[in-house]
Protein backbone atom coordinates (compact mmCIF):
# COMPACT_ATOMS: atom_id res chain seq x y z
CA UNK A 1 0.00 0.00 0.00
CA UNK A 2 0.81 3.54 -0.53
CA UNK A 3 2.65 5.87 1.82
CA UNK A 4 1.17 6.60 5.56
CA UNK A 5 0.26 10.40 5.40
CA UNK A 6 2.94 12.00 7.87
CA UNK A 7 1.53 15.58 7.66
CA UNK A 8 -2.06 16.11 6.55
CA UNK A 9 -1.73 20.03 5.08
CA UNK A 10 0.80 18.65 1.81
CA UNK A 11 -0.76 21.43 -0.40
CA UNK A 12 -0.31 18.84 -3.37
CA UNK A 13 -4.09 19.09 -4.07
CA UNK A 14 -4.33 22.62 -4.43
CA UNK A 15 -4.81 22.17 -8.77
CA UNK A 16 -7.46 19.95 -8.06
CA UNK A 17 -5.86 16.46 -7.99
CA UNK A 18 -5.23 14.14 -5.35
CA UNK A 19 -2.92 11.43 -5.15
CA UNK A 20 -3.72 7.12 -5.13
CA UNK A 21 -2.22 4.95 -3.60
CA UNK A 22 -0.19 4.02 -6.40
CA UNK A 23 1.77 6.99 -6.74
CA UNK A 24 -0.60 8.23 -9.41
CA UNK A 25 -2.52 11.65 -9.99
CA UNK A 26 -6.24 11.91 -10.81
CA UNK A 27 -8.70 14.88 -10.89
CA UNK A 28 -10.41 14.92 -7.19
CA UNK A 29 -13.44 14.62 -9.66
CA UNK A 30 -13.00 11.13 -11.16
CA UNK A 31 -15.26 8.84 -10.22
CA UNK A 32 -12.63 6.89 -8.50
CA UNK A 33 -12.45 9.81 -6.43
CA UNK A 34 -16.01 10.06 -5.73
CA UNK A 35 -16.43 6.50 -4.76
CA UNK A 36 -13.35 6.86 -2.74
CA UNK A 37 -15.50 9.83 -1.26
CA UNK A 38 -18.66 7.78 -0.65
CA UNK A 39 -16.93 5.08 0.98
CA UNK A 40 -15.65 7.44 3.63
CA UNK A 41 -18.99 9.25 4.74
CA UNK A 42 -20.74 6.04 4.58
CA UNK A 43 -17.36 5.48 7.50
CA UNK A 44 -18.20 8.63 9.37
CA UNK A 45 -21.87 8.09 9.54
CA UNK A 46 -21.65 4.86 11.27
CA UNK A 47 -19.00 6.41 13.51
CA UNK A 48 -21.67 8.97 13.86
CA UNK A 49 -24.06 6.07 14.83
CA UNK A 50 -21.87 4.45 17.38
CA UNK A 51 -22.04 7.37 19.41
CA UNK A 52 -25.92 5.80 20.18
CA UNK A 53 -26.60 3.16 22.85
CA UNK A 54 -26.94 -0.28 21.40
CA UNK A 55 -26.76 -3.57 21.89
CA UNK A 56 -23.02 -4.95 22.08
CA UNK A 57 -23.19 -7.49 19.08
CA UNK A 58 -24.27 -4.47 16.93
CA UNK A 59 -21.46 -2.39 18.20
CA UNK A 60 -19.36 -4.76 17.15
CA UNK A 61 -20.49 -5.34 13.85
CA UNK A 62 -20.69 -1.76 13.08
CA UNK A 63 -16.87 -1.83 14.11
CA UNK A 64 -15.94 -4.44 12.11
CA UNK A 65 -17.63 -2.59 8.96
CA UNK A 66 -15.66 0.09 9.64
CA UNK A 67 -12.61 -1.40 9.43
CA UNK A 68 -14.07 -3.28 5.95
CA UNK A 69 -14.97 -0.17 5.00
CA UNK A 70 -11.59 1.34 5.13
CA UNK A 71 -10.26 -1.66 3.61
CA UNK A 72 -12.69 -0.73 0.66
CA UNK A 73 -11.46 2.70 0.47
CA UNK A 74 -7.56 1.19 0.48
CA UNK A 75 -8.40 -1.18 -2.50
CA UNK A 76 -10.48 2.19 -4.40
CA UNK A 77 -7.32 3.99 -3.96
CA UNK A 78 -4.82 1.92 -5.87
CA UNK A 79 -6.10 0.20 -9.22
CA UNK A 80 -5.99 -3.16 -9.04
CA UNK A 81 -5.21 -4.02 -5.69
CA UNK A 82 -7.65 -6.24 -3.64
CA UNK A 83 -7.94 -5.12 0.32
CA UNK A 84 -11.85 -6.17 1.02
CA UNK A 85 -12.45 -9.88 0.83
CA UNK A 86 -15.53 -11.84 -0.33
CA UNK A 87 -15.62 -13.34 3.43
CA UNK A 88 -16.38 -9.66 4.16
CA UNK A 89 -19.70 -10.08 1.97
CA UNK A 90 -20.38 -13.29 3.85
CA UNK A 91 -20.19 -12.01 7.26
CA UNK A 92 -22.56 -9.52 6.62
CA UNK A 93 -24.87 -12.23 4.98
CA UNK A 94 -24.70 -13.84 8.12
CA UNK A 95 -25.43 -10.56 10.07
CA UNK A 96 -28.72 -9.91 7.97
CA UNK A 97 -29.44 -13.40 8.50
CA UNK A 98 -29.13 -13.35 12.34
CA UNK A 99 -30.90 -10.08 12.78
CA UNK A 100 -33.58 -10.46 10.18
CA UNK A 101 -34.48 -13.85 12.08
CA UNK A 102 -35.63 -11.39 15.28
CA UNK A 103 -37.95 -9.07 13.56
CA UNK A 104 -41.65 -9.43 12.40
CA UNK A 105 -42.37 -9.66 9.01
CA UNK A 106 -43.15 -5.96 6.86
CA UNK A 107 -46.51 -5.12 6.45
CA UNK A 108 -46.07 -2.27 4.54
CA UNK A 109 -43.08 0.66 3.84
CA UNK A 110 -41.29 1.95 6.91
CA UNK A 111 -40.46 5.35 6.98
CA UNK A 112 -36.94 6.74 7.71
CA UNK A 113 -37.84 7.42 11.66
CA UNK A 114 -37.71 6.50 14.79
CA UNK A 115 -35.25 6.59 17.50
CA UNK A 116 -32.10 8.82 16.57
CA UNK A 117 -29.80 5.40 16.34
CA UNK A 118 -32.53 4.13 13.87
CA UNK A 119 -32.60 6.96 11.82
CA UNK A 120 -29.07 7.44 11.58
CA UNK A 121 -28.62 3.46 9.89
CA UNK A 122 -30.84 4.64 7.56
CA UNK A 123 -28.76 7.70 7.02
CA UNK A 124 -25.99 4.81 6.69
CA UNK A 125 -28.36 2.93 4.15
CA UNK A 126 -28.89 5.78 2.04
CA UNK A 127 -24.86 7.07 2.08
CA UNK A 128 -24.40 3.26 1.49
CA UNK A 129 -26.09 2.89 -1.94
CA UNK A 130 -24.92 6.09 -2.92
CA UNK A 131 -21.32 4.58 -2.49
CA UNK A 132 -22.72 1.35 -4.48
CA UNK A 133 -23.98 3.79 -6.96
CA UNK A 134 -20.28 5.25 -8.14
CA UNK A 135 -18.56 1.99 -7.39
CA UNK A 136 -20.87 0.70 -9.96
CA UNK A 137 -20.16 4.03 -12.39
CA UNK A 138 -16.17 3.64 -11.65
CA UNK A 139 -16.75 -0.28 -12.92
CA UNK A 140 -18.42 0.82 -15.86
CA UNK A 141 -15.18 2.89 -17.19
CA UNK A 142 -12.77 0.65 -15.08
CA UNK A 143 -11.90 -2.87 -14.08
CA UNK A 144 -12.91 -3.71 -10.55
CA UNK A 145 -13.56 -6.64 -8.48
CA UNK A 146 -16.88 -7.52 -7.48
CA UNK A 147 -16.59 -7.42 -3.74
CA UNK A 148 -16.57 -3.80 -3.39
CA UNK A 149 -20.30 -3.61 -4.86
CA UNK A 150 -21.48 -6.51 -3.35
CA UNK A 151 -20.13 -5.24 0.18
CA UNK A 152 -21.99 -1.85 -0.08
CA UNK A 153 -25.19 -4.10 -1.54
CA UNK A 154 -25.54 -6.36 1.41
CA UNK A 155 -24.33 -3.51 3.34
CA UNK A 156 -27.36 -1.18 2.66
CA UNK A 157 -29.47 -3.76 3.54
CA UNK A 158 -28.17 -4.85 6.71
CA UNK A 159 -28.56 -0.84 7.36
CA UNK A 160 -31.93 -1.55 7.02
CA UNK A 161 -32.43 -4.51 8.80
CA UNK A 162 -30.15 -2.81 11.84
CA UNK A 163 -32.49 0.33 11.79
CA UNK A 164 -35.53 -2.06 12.57
CA UNK A 165 -33.31 -3.26 15.27
CA UNK A 166 -32.18 -0.40 16.91
CA UNK A 167 -35.98 1.26 16.99
CA UNK A 168 -37.08 -1.87 18.93
CA UNK A 169 -33.67 -1.11 21.89
CA UNK A 170 -36.29 0.13 24.62
CA UNK A 171 -39.51 -1.35 23.39
CA UNK A 172 -39.90 0.89 20.32
CA UNK A 173 -41.43 -0.02 16.18
CA UNK A 174 -41.15 0.71 13.36
CA UNK A 175 -42.55 3.82 11.66
CA UNK A 176 -45.04 2.92 8.95
CA UNK A 177 -45.92 4.77 6.06
CA UNK A 178 -49.72 6.43 6.10
CA UNK A 179 -50.27 5.64 2.06
CA UNK A 180 -53.74 7.21 1.29
CA UNK A 181 -54.12 3.73 -1.26
CA UNK A 182 -53.96 1.42 1.45
CA UNK A 183 -55.85 3.94 3.89
CA UNK A 184 -59.06 3.54 0.76
CA UNK A 185 -58.97 0.32 0.88
CA UNK A 186 -59.23 -0.23 4.15
CA UNK A 187 -62.00 1.89 4.33
CA UNK A 188 -63.85 0.48 1.68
Amino acid sequence: MGNRLTQIATRTGDAGTTGLGDNTRVSKNSLRVHAMGDVDELNSNIGVLLCEDMADDVRELLVEIQHQLFNLGGELSIPGFELLKPEAVLALDEALATHNEKLPRLQEFILPAGTRAASLAHVCRTVARRAERAVVALGNEEALKETPRQYLNRLSDLMFVLARVLNRLNGGDDVYWKSERMARADTE
